[in-house]
């Protein structure tokens, strides 16, 4: 790890050349640069994740931590290139007092040239992402409704605020949900009714399953409270009987349907660093979480 205090992006940007040249290793295999907008309570875990994402998609992550609240101005930062932090380059930028208001100042010596950008935000995000100085620069952003104080209140700036090339990792989380969903439905089940999702109340997700459902089926789908702070349970209706879908433990889910035995099928946690990856996997706008968000009606926060 190299520290430097009280420095610059162009100077960042030449010590991890430097280091590059060390190593004997050019960054011309880097295919994005991801930067994280953080804080002090959020970077680690953000940047960690990051970092083994990297693995799969190597890039230069740039961890922006503003400090409005210091009292010297200054830009601090702590370097790693290759080594125990993956095939990536890392760079954490701690922006201290009035420096915390120029972030996009301090980023853009530090962008890869002739290669996508992608903004993350792990923690509170702005209203409209595209429009943010940082956002300005990402063909991709990636917020987490789901990290926030008020998590329907955000999913609802997602909706007000989107533009394409925006996603949400409440989104990502659905993804093993809608693959057994989707399986379900290779096979006739009947004429399709209704449908109810049961989770937490302020659980984004189980907002955006709903929604999706809704869209998809064109059918009306209520949601249900839960015991558990996150998805639970989707329930579906049928002429031919209920097709249900509920996590048995932290593992597994159970599969019910009307025309075959019941089954248990994997369904494993998913770490932060597993939604960053797929959410990487793509530069493009995503059609699906569009559709989605765009069809959200105004979400209360009562």
């Amino acid at each position: 790890m190299i520290r430097l205090e009280d420095t610059s992006g162009g100077l960042v940007s030449a010590a991890i050349a430097r280091e590059r040249h060390r190593m004997g290793a050019a960054a011309t295999g880097m295919v994005l640069t991801l930067i994280i907008m953080a804080d002090e309570d959020t970077q680690a875990d953000a940047t960690s994740a990051a970092v083994a994402a990297a693995r799969l998609h190597p890039m230069r992550i740039l961890t922006v931590v503003p400090r409005p609240d210091d009292k010297v101005t200054r830009l601090d930062a702590e370097i790693s290139v290759g080594g125990d932090e993956g095939p990536g380059e890392v760079a954490i930028l701690r922006l201290r007092a009035r420096l915390a208001e120029h972030a996009n100042s301090v980023v853009v010596p530090l962008l890869l040239s002739d290669t996508p950008v992608v903004a993350f935000w792990p923690g509170q995000s702005p209203a409209v992402p595209a429009d943010d100085p940082i956002g300005r620069h990402a063909q991709r952003r990636i917020t987490d409704a789901a990290a926030c104080v008020d998590p329907i209140a955000a999913l609802d700036m997602r909706r007000t605020g989107y533009r394409p090339g925006d996603t949400d990792l409440a989104w990502a989380r659905l993804t093993s949900w809608r693959s057994i969903l989707a399986s379900v439905f290779d096979h006739p089940v009947g004429t399709v009714t209704s449908a109810v999702v049961t989770g937490d109340g302020i659980d984004p997700s189980a907002v955006l399953m709903a929604t999706w459902l809704r869209k998809c089926l064109r059918i009306p789908v209520d949601m249900a409270l839960g015991s558990d702070p996150e998805l639970t349970s989707i329930a579906i209706a049928t002429k031919a009987g209920q097709v249900r879908v509920e996590r048995i433990d932290d593992h597994r889910v159970l599969l019910e349907r009307p025309d075959g035995p019941s089954s248990r099928l994997p369904l494993p946690p998913r770490e932060l660093h597993d939604l960053l990856a797929e959410e990487l996997r793509r530069l493009d706008s995503d059609e699906a979480y569009r559709e989605v968000v765009s069809s959200l009606t105004e979400l209360s926060t009562s």
